[in-house]
């Protein structure tokens, strides 16, 4: 879908040239501008096309194309209808689509999944709007996993976004169910105030690195150090995950990941606990809630091989990506996210205080 990036160089930017306020002004790095200018009417200056080296002066309109028309994911075959629920929408602009994932749907097509994956749905959704967009999904969720994926509607967009990822400027909050008793923590939030720079104040955490288990090549796997002990204490989720966790790079194949957790209640079978990560490793909350002996209800492939004691109605693994944080990738906004809880995690309401 065609996308127009629109600004007027302010009265005091101090640059000279359009190239410098695209940069400066417009916060677009210099392979976006090179892709920029072999687009038709990619830069225009008061309505007319330029050169990046052209001089500029305060209240000239710049005008710069940021995807063109045309382009579009429709390689993705169309999904079949009977296998799918219906999309449920959380949030659309012309830059930004969240969509609240079902479990036991993968977020890419994959193996025997080519027609029935959310980017298969989300790809005929666009179509049926008549609008040609390259499917972006920025991060994914597990199959069983439920709750928000954001895609981009545009190569910007989704590179913005990406260096949020990386920054922790974007993050994900996921609720859990695991087996077993865990103290409730005292000061746990059990809603997220938007102002709130520490989203875990007194949380716990769990630093160990994660990798490929040589014994299943299904299964993640933990790298256990001999002086590792489960942090407990406030978290800034401004910082990066260097600022707070300074570690050596793991060796191997085995990758540095961080997991920040507070319990919000507790029975003596099971207990909630809502999660924030530092990381996107494969499998990251899955496998790091079951070095602490706690894995997740329902979850067959890292959880108890026997029954579990209790009769909560989990068929998959209990993890629910339930809020997003982010800045928008053009607006100055900061945007929160929710999707509602499904049916299995609403069913807890009754054990709830």
């Amino acid at each position: 879908m065609e996308r127009f990036l629109t600004f007027t160089v302010n009265k005091n930017s101090g640059f000279h040239t359009v190239g410098q306020v695209l940069r400066s002004q417009g916060g677009l790095t210099k392979n976006q501008i090179s892709r920029a200018k072999f687009r038709p009417q990619g830069i225009l200056k008061n309505g007319i096309r330029c050169r990046v080296t052209e001089s500029v002066y305060p209240g000239d309109m710049i005008t710069v194309c940021l995807e063109e028309s045309g382009l579009s994911s429709g390689h993705l075959a169309s999904p079949s209808e009977s296998a799918l629920p219906p999309l449920e929408i959380l949030y659309e602009d012309q830059d930004l689509l969240a969509v609240n994932k079902p479990a036991g749907i993968v977020t890419h097509p994959s193996g025997c999944h080519y027609r029935d994956s959310l980017s298969n749905q989300v790809s005929w959704y666009f179509r049926s709007k008549k609008e040609k967009i390259v499917i972006r999904p920025v991060g994914r969720l597990d199959r069983e996993t439920s709750g928000i994926v954001i895609f981009a509607k545009n190569q910007t967009a989704a590179a913005r976004l990406q260096a949020q990822r990386c920054h922790n400027h974007l993050k994900k909050q996921y609720l859990a169910v695991v087996s077993g008793c865990l103290p409730v923590d005292p000061c746990a939030e059990k809603t997220v105030h938007p102002s709130s720079s520490a989203l875990l104040s007194q949380g716990h955490t769990i630093s160990l690195p994660i990798g490929p288990d040589p014994y299943d090549p299904r299964k993640m796997t933990v790298l256990l150090s001999d002086d590792f002990t489960f942090g407990s204490f406030p978290v800034d989720l401004e910082k990066s995950p260097s600022q707070q966790h300074p570690q050596s790079p793991p060796g191997g194949n085995f990758k540095t990941a961080v997991t920040h957790y507070q319990v919000l209640h507790s029975t003596a079978d099971w207990s909630l606990v809502s999660l924030i990560l530092d990381t996107g490793r494969t499998h990251q909350i899955r496998v790091h809630m079951k070095s602490t002996g706690h894995p997740l209800l329902g979850d067959t492939l890292y959880g108890n091989t026997g029954e579990s004691p209790v009769s909560l109605p989990f068929t998959r693994a209990a993890l629910h990506a339930w809020k997003l944080f982010l800045e928008h990738p053009f607006e100055d906004k900061h945007l929160i996210l929710e999707a509602p809880l499904p049916e299995d995690f609403s069913s807890l309401a009754k054990y709830l205080p």
